[in-house]
């Protein structure tokens, strides 16, 4: 499924379940706000994201404690979760995603690949308490403008997935 249909899909569930959603992303770059916000009337679901590309940004903006990034690196599931449960509470939402990554062409190591991303996704369950999932994604060497499209696939999926369960 496309970007589009996804993000369509996932505002019109929202809607129906009086849902709001915010995004914190780093290698995206504001890729899957810009996806969700394409959609008319998001604005009843998006109310903020966030673009945190680097570690200074997480930490003041999202609150990711410093210590989390020293000790696993902003590409860790560790982060990723962190992240999104930041931005669920700076934002208020009932739902938040975060992204954080390698893209490329550089910046892999043989522990952390170009392609490697991670994911949070942190909501308010059935039982109105906070819930965070992670999940990392290993995507290959297939080119930045391709890893960052998967990305936001795949995070919107993950929340449309969530969200019907």
């Amino acid at each position: 499924m496309n970007t589009k249909k996804l993000a369509a899909e996932l505002v019109h569930l929202l809607q129906a379940l009086g849902k709001t959603v915010t995004t914190v992303e780093s290698c995206t770059g504001g890729l899957i706000a810009g996806a969700i916000t394409s959609v008319a009337g998001s604005s009843t679901v998006f109310e903020t994201g966030f673009v945190t590309y680097s570690n200074a940004a997480k930490t003041a903006l999202v609150s990711v404690p410093e210590d989390l990034l020293i000790a696993y690196g902003a590409v860790s599931i560790e982060v990723a979760a962190a992240m999104a449960e930041g931005a669920r509470a700076a934002a208020g939402a009932d739902l938040a995603l975060s992204v954080t990554g390698i893209a490329g062409p550089g910046g892999g190591t043989a522990a952390k690949p170009v392609g490697m991303v991670c994911f949070g996704l942190s909501y308010i369950n059935i039982e109105k308490q906070p819930l965070t999932l992670v999940q990392m994604m290993q995507f290959g060497d297939i080119g930045r403008d391709r890893v960052r499209e998967k990305s936001v696939e795949r995070a919107l999926q993950w929340a449309l997935d969530t969200l019907k369960a």
